[in-house]
């Protein structure tokens, strides 16, 4: 690849340093506890935005506890939800911007689910993110919270959270790929 000569140019790669990228994020771990007094994490946007919109169908909703302390209009609960848009539109224009985007579902999707069905590889997709998430809030954080946040204060709760985490996504891609 040829060097490039602008500032915008780093936007335009397919991948950057994993360190770099780290450190980036790690960084912004300095904001968040001094202007908001709270660590990253992305799970509890879920919670935010979705016992918001179940308690605009059910007003009842809003007065569970659980879902009363993440709805609330404080910034600690709003900030993780513009953290996870942020991330998304981060990724879209990463993809525009580098010409990353793929044209088919990946070979190995078709290995692991036995089809190279779009509808099979989005149902499991689905199956697989709810499951993450109930696991998130049960765990009372995601990956990005523990191995970030936890991690980065040294919590033993984050660094038990982590290495599970770790050893589940082996096993289940041990067993996608029918390894075992």
């Amino acid at each position: 690849m040829a060097a490039c000569s602008s500032a915008g140019c780093v936007f335009r790669h397919k991948a950057w340093s994993p360190y770099a990228a780290g450190i980036l994020i790690g960084l912004l771990q300095v904001p968040a506890f001094l202007l908001i007094e709270t660590a990253l994490g992305a799970s509890s946007s879920y919670v935010t935005v979705g016992g918001l919109v179940a308690a605009t169908v059910d007003p009842a909703v809003a007065h569970i506890d659980y879902v009363a302390k993440h709805i609330s209009t404080s910034a600690k609960n709003w900030w993780q939800v513009a953290l996870v848009v942020g991330v998304a539109l981060g990724a879209f224009l990463s993809m525009s911007l580098s010409g990353a985007k793929r044209r088919k579902i990946s070979p190995i999707w078709a290995r692991a689910l036995g089809t190279s069905s779009p509808a099979a590889r989005y149902a499991l997709a689905f199956g697989a993110g709810f499951l993450m998430l109930f696991g998130a809030r049960l765990a009372d954080g995601c990956t990005s919270g523990h191995g970030l946040s936890g991690m980065a204060q040294m919590a033993v709760s984050s660094t038990i959270a982590v290495t599970f985490m770790f050893v589940g996504g082996i096993a289940t891609a041990f067993l996608l790929l029918r390894r075992i």
